[in-house]
């Protein structure tokens, strides 16, 4: 069957002659505006703003080194790869596609074509991860998720949809930017999955009524020693289906070699301000302040499997992934 691409996926960043446009998703799915960058700290700025997330700094990124490249020498090229792995340290794709581009730069090659193939080089690997992911997923079944996986979760989904099989999503919510509710929700909807929402406290809940079949999230990092680090309440949600019998299933393209355990990865933490606010307005009073931690790391003793481009390892031998 057709399974239609969703908006967040088709329209994501573009690279124009000029500038790169990147979607708003700060305020999608009620608007749909683009912000326009025309040099590579304008880019950065936009990641750090979030008006993109989830996999899209990856893309931003890539945008922004051609800005680079297109503005001045290998300085300015170097400049950028720089302040853009500066923007969100956690999430190891920006590094990667930063590095993969300067490299092409100080090679002398065109960085705007190697942008290009990256791109396509990242949508096939996340093709195939979805395949591998659908068949851990059973027909009938309800999948929970949290916060946006992009093309990690779109992805899977499209492959269970192919396979004939029909289920059912449930999302939280995910603050305090509501990625869950705004752009998961959204985009699996758009899909056509009957998808339901709930605050971010009631998923062990539902749980407990065996109304959960499997949770999948997005990682935006998996160690080699198998510690799952993505969005802040992960780490709550799969010691919740590790208690009642869930399997949890991380997607990832591949496990990152340059962090052995845990302790190589650098947590971010994000201004408390943000969680005092939702949607443009303060929801908590004056007299409190606000701490927000980005991401938490779960233990691979939570995770069932880690799935891949690769297909899917057991978290206690992702060294495997790099064998085949």
């Amino acid at each position: 069957m057709d399974v239609p691409v969703p908006t967040l996926v088709a329209q994501s960043v573009v690279i124009e002659p000029d500038a790169v446009r990147i979607l708003d998703r700060r305020v999608f799915p009620f608007e749909r505006s683009w912000v326009t960058c025309r040099s590579y700290e304008d880019v950065a700025k936009a990641i750090e703003d979030m008006v993109t997330q989830s996999l899209g700094p990856v893309f931003a990124a890539a945008g922004g080194m051609v800005l680079a490249a297109r503005a001045g020498g290998l300085d300015t090229v170097r400049d950028a790869a720089r302040r853009l792995v500066a923007t969100r340290p956690t999430n190891n794709g920006i590094r990667d596609v930063v590095a993969e581009l300067l490299a092409v730069a100080e090679a002398g090659g065109d960085v705007e074509r190697g942008a290009a193939e990256l791109a396509e080089r990242f949508r096939a690997a996340h093709r195939a991860l979805g395949e591998h992911a659908a068949a851990l997923i059973p027909d009938g079944g309800t999948v929970l998720t949290h916060c946006w996986a992009e093309t990690y979760l779109t992805e899977t989904v499209a492959a269970v949809l192919r396979a004939g099989k029909r289920i059912t999503a449930v999302c939280t919510e995910t603050r305090p930017y509501l990625q869950g509710a705004r752009l998961t929700a959204e985009s699996l909807a758009e899909i056509g999955v009957p998808t339901r929402l709930i605050t971010d406290g009631a998923a062990a809940h539902l749980m407990s009524r065996g109304e959960i079949s499997v949770l999948v999230t997005g990682a935006d990092r998996v160690t080699m020693d198998g510690h799952v680090v993505n969005k802040i309440g992960t780490l709550q949600l799969a010691i919740s289906a590790h208690a009642f019998g869930v399997p949890f299933f991380p997607l990832v393209q591949a496990p990152d070699r340059q962090a052995a355990t845990a302790a190589d990865v650098e947590l971010e933490d994000r201004d408390g301000d943000e969680v005092l606010h939702c949607l443009g307005r303060r929801t908590a009073s004056e007299r409190v302040t606000g701490v927000y931690p980005a991401f938490d790391v779960t233990p691979p003793r939570f995770v069932s499997a880690v799935v891949t481009d690769r297909g899917r390892f057991s978290p206690f031998d992702l060294a495997s992934y790099f064998a085949r």
